[in-house]
C-alpha cells in the first residue's frame, strides 16, 4: 500500500486535503482580481493570499508595527488584505494630510468593522455615516460646547476634579500605586458632568463599573482574537473573547438606559444639565411637531452617548498615564517642569491661560502625545467615492487606513522621531512651536469631535499634578527599567505598573 493511499485512509486526512484543493481552485479562479496591483492602476502591496488576504504577514498584536514596515517597501499608499478585507494604508505626515485634509471629501466616510457594527448599526457619531453622521455630529459639536467644552465652564469643573485627584493620590503617601483606575476616573468625571449633567464620587459603583467596563472594551476590541473576528465573522461563536465584548457591551446599554431613565423623569426642558437632557428636548420637540422619522431617535442617543463617554475617557486618561510614566523615567526634564511650574504659578491653582507661560510644559505634554501615539491607527475611513490619488486609483467604498503613528513619527519631519525630546516643540529661544506634524486627534472631516476639551484637560491635570508631585519609580526599580513596552489594544496605554507621588512638602 503506498503512502498516498496510506494518507487518503483518514477522513481527517482526506477533509484536509479537499479544503486545501478548494483553496487552490479560489486561488487560480481569483488570483487576477484579487491582485493588490490590478495591472499597474491600484495602489501596490504584498501579493495576498485566497480568503486569508496578508494576515500571515501581519502582527496581530501590533498591526501598526507591520505597516510601519510595508510602507517602507510599498511606499506611502500601498494596499493589505486583511483576511478578505482589502484595506489602503496611508502613511507619513504629507500623504496623510493631503487625503484627510486637501480630499477630505473623498476619504471622508467611516470604514465599517465587524465588531463595532454589531452593537451600532449605523447610529452614533463616531461610527456613522451620511445624513445620521452630519446630523449627530453638528449637535454634538453645538451641545458640547453649550456645556463648556473647551472654555471656561470646562476649565473650572476640571479644576474642581483636580482636587479629587489631588486628594486620592495624596492617600498612598509617596508609596507606590497604579494610576490608572484615578486617572480614568478624573478624566471621565468631565466628560459625564458635560454629557449627563453631573460629575460621580470615584467610590461610587455604578460609575466605577461604566468606567471599568469601558475600558477593558477598548483593550479587548484591539486583541488579536477580535481582529480575527473582524475579518471572518462566521467564527464569532469559536472567540471567547467576542462573547466578553458582546456582555460587556449589553451592560452598559443597560446602565445608559438607567441613567436615562433618571434624567427623563426630572428633565427641565427650560434648564439641560448636560448632552442627554438636550438631545431628549430636542427629539420631544420634534415628536411635537409631528416629524417622527428624524435622527433623533433613542438608538442614536444611546449609541452617541457610548462613543463620546469612550472616547471622552479611554484616550485623554491614557495620554496622562503615559506623561507621569515619561517624566518618571526622565526625572531630569519632569524637574524642569516643576522648576517652571513652581516659578510661574506657585501655590494657586493652575489655569487655562497659564499655557502661555509654561512653554516648556506645553512641550513636554505635546512630546508625550506624539511620542506614545496612543491611536497608532485612525479609526478607519472609507472612499466616498472613486479617487485617483498620488496616481493610485482607489475605489469608492474602499477601506482606508490612516496610520497615524507615521505621521507623528515621521523621519522626515521630526529630529528625534523616536526618543522623548520635548524640543520638538521649542524654538531656540524656548518658546512654543506648533508642528504641522502633529496630529495625535487626526484631521479632516473626523477629526477628534473632542480635541479642544482632551487639550485643555491635558493641560490643567498635567501641569497640576507636577505642580503638587514628584513621580519616581518604586522602590528597587531604576529609571532605566520602566518599561514603555504599550499594552494591546485599540489604544495603546502603557503596560501595567505602579509609581510614587511624592508630595513636595514631603521632598
Amino acid at each position: 500500500m503506498g503512502i498516498l493511499d496510506l494518507f487518503l485512509q483518514s477522513s481527517s486526512s482526506i477533509s484536509l486535503l479537499g479544503a486545501l484543493l478548494v483553496l487552490l481552485l479560489i486561488y487560480l479562479i481569483s488570483s487576477s482580481s484579487f491582485s493588490s496591483h490590478n495591472e499597474g492602476k491600484e495602489p501596490p502591496g504584498p501579493r495576498p493570499l485566497p480568503i486569508l488576504g496578508n494576515l500571515l504577514q501581519l502582527d496581530l498584536e501590533k498591526p501598526y508595527n507591520t505597516l510601519l514596515k510595508l510602507s517602507k517597501t510599498y511606499g506611502s499608499v500601498f494596499t493589505v488584505y486583511f483576511g478578505p478585507q482589502k484595506v489602503v494604508v496611508l502613511a507619513g505626515y504629507k500623504t496623510v494630510k493631503e487625503a484627510l485634509v486637501n480630499h477630505a471629501e473623498e476619504f471622508g466616510d467611516r470604514g465599517a468593522v465587524q465588531i463595532v457594527e454589531d452593537f451600532n448599526s449605523g447610529h452614533g457619531v463616531l461610527w456613522s455615516n451620511g445624513e445620521s453622521w452630519k446630523e449627530m455630529r453638528r449637535f454634538a459639536l453645538t451641545n458640547l460646547r453649550d456645556f463648556g467644552m473647551g472654555k471656561k465652564a470646562s476649565e473650572d469643573k476640571i479644576i474642581e476634579e483636580c482636587e479629587h485627584l489631588l486628594e486620592v493620590f495624596r492617600k498612598f503617601k509617596g508609596k507606590a500605586f497604579d494610576t490608572s483606575q484615578p486617572m480614568n476616573y478624573a478624566v471621565s468625571n468631565i466628560i459625564c458632568s458635560i454629557v449627563y449633567g453631573s460629575r460621580f464620587e470615584y467610590d461610587d459603583p455604578e460609575f466605577t463599573s461604566l468606567v471599568d467596563r469601558t475600558n477593558i472594551n477598548i483593550q479587548l476590541v484591539g486583541s488579536p482574537s477580535v481582529q480575527v473576528y473582524n475579518m471572518f465573522p462566521w467564527i464569532g461563536k469559536l472567540i471567547s473573547v467576542k462573547k466578553e465584548v458582546v456582555a460587556i457591551g449589553v451592560a452598559n446599554k443597560e446602565q445608559n438606559l438607567q441613567l436615562f431613565g433618571r434624567l427623563k423623569e426630572t428633565l427641565n426642558p427650560q434648564m439641560c444639565r448636560g448632552f442627554v437632557d438636550a438631545f431628549l428636548v430636542r427629539k420631544q420637540n420634534l415628536e411635537e411637531s409631528g416629524i417622527s422619522n428624524s435622527y433623533f431617535h433613542d438608538h442614536n442617543l444611546m449609541q452617541t452617548v457610548i462613543n463620546l463617554f469612550a472616547a471622552g475617557t479611554d484616550t485623554t486618561a491614557t495620554t496622562l498615564r503615559w506623561g507621569l510614566l515619561f517624566m518618571a523615567k526622565n526625572p531630569k526634564i519632569q524637574d524642569q517642569v516643576r522648576e517652571e511650574v513652581s516659578r510661574e504659578i506657585g501655590s494657586r491653582n493652575v489655569q487655562a491661560e497659564d499655557r502661555r507661560n509654561l512653554p516648556f510644559t506645553d512641550a513636554v505634554i505635546h512630546e508625550t502625545q506624539r511620542l506614545a501615539s496612543i491611536l497608532p491607527i485612525a479609526v478607519p475611513h472609507k472612499t466616498s467615492q472613486d479617487i485617483t490619488f498620488q496616481g493610485h486609483f482607489i475605489k469608492k467604498g474602499t477601506t482606508v487606513f490612516p496610520l497615524l503613528t507615521s505621521v507623528l513619527h515621521d523621519e522626515s519631519e521630526w529630529e528625534r522621531p523616536h526618543s522623548f525630546y520635548p524640543a520638538h516643540f521649542l524654538d531656540k529661544d524656548g518658546k512654543f512651536v506648533k508642528r504641522d506634524a502633529f496630529m495625535p486627534f487626526s484631521a479632516g472631516r473626523r477629526v477628534c469631535l473632542g480635541e479642544s476639551l482632551a487639550r485643555m484637560e491635558l493641560f490643567l491635570f498635567f501641569t497640576t499634578l507636577l505642580q503638587h508631585f514628584r513621580f519616581t519609580p518604586p522602590p528597587g526599580v531604576s529609571e532605566d527599567e520602566l518599561d514603555l513596552t504599550p499594552r494591546v489594544g485599540f489604544t495603546l496605554s502603557p503596560s501595567p505598573h505602579k509609581l510614587c507621588a511624592v508630595a513636595v512638602c514631603e521632598q
